[in-house]
């Protein structure tokens, strides 16, 4: 008879340096599993990927025994890592923050492609692609030009946006200003009805 899985838990850890220590023993300290045997267990299993973020799916069972599932690095981390970067922009695509080869592309592609809902490697590379130009990395070839082009119109968008709000500003102070003469000639005239 199967044993049955009470609880599924995701997390993503450094290949390599799982520890009792949080966010692994936070997580995993609750469902009451043994933390040293899963670490020295994913710590095995992660050894040749040493430096990677690596993404694993726990299945917990009712006896607080456990099995582990090992995914892929996630796209966003192979992609900085391949482009040399910290991390993505904060404009998303409207800001080129780096460019990659084609070939760097469909490495990655290939790499991330058991976990993908794609079936050959040209859509593997298309799906990367959209993760590369929501973090502002162009693809050489393929994205570069037209991530150019949408970036120099987001920054003439961010001019003009600057130009509508000095200008609310302006209009603000300006009713404001109004406010406070118009206050102040109320304020003269109920003075003479007293008088």
């Amino acid at each position: 008879m199967a044993k049955e899985v009470v609880k599924k838990i995701k997390l993503e850890i450094q290949a390599g340096k799982a520890t009792p220590a949080p966010p692994v023993g936070t997580v995993l300290g609750p469902a009451g599993i043994n933390l040293q045997e899963f670490c020295t267990k994913f710590n095995d299993a992660t050894r040749e990927k040493m430096g990677d973020v690596v993404p694993c799916e726990i299945s917990i069972y009712e006896d607080r025994t456990f099995d582990f599932v090992l995914k892929t690095p996630p796209a966003g981390f192979l992609l900085k890592k391949v482009a040399k970067i910290q991390k993505g922009s904060a404009k998303g695509a409207n800001e080129i923050v780096a460019t990659i080869t084609e070939a760097d592309l469909r490495s990655i592609a290939e790499i991330k492609l058991p976990d993908l809902n794609a079936y050959t490697v040209e859509e593997a590379m298309n799906i990367v692609e959209g993760t590369a130009r929501n973090m502002g990395i162009a693809v050489s070839g393929r994205t570069d030009k037209e991530l150019a082009e949408q970036a120099k119109e987001a920054l003439e968008e961010e001019k003009e946006q600057a130009k509508r709000e000095a200008a609310l500003e302006a209009m603000a102070e300006e009713a404001q200003n109004l406010d406070v003469a118009n206050v102040e000639a109320m304020n003269e005239k109920e003075e003479k009805t007293e008088e």
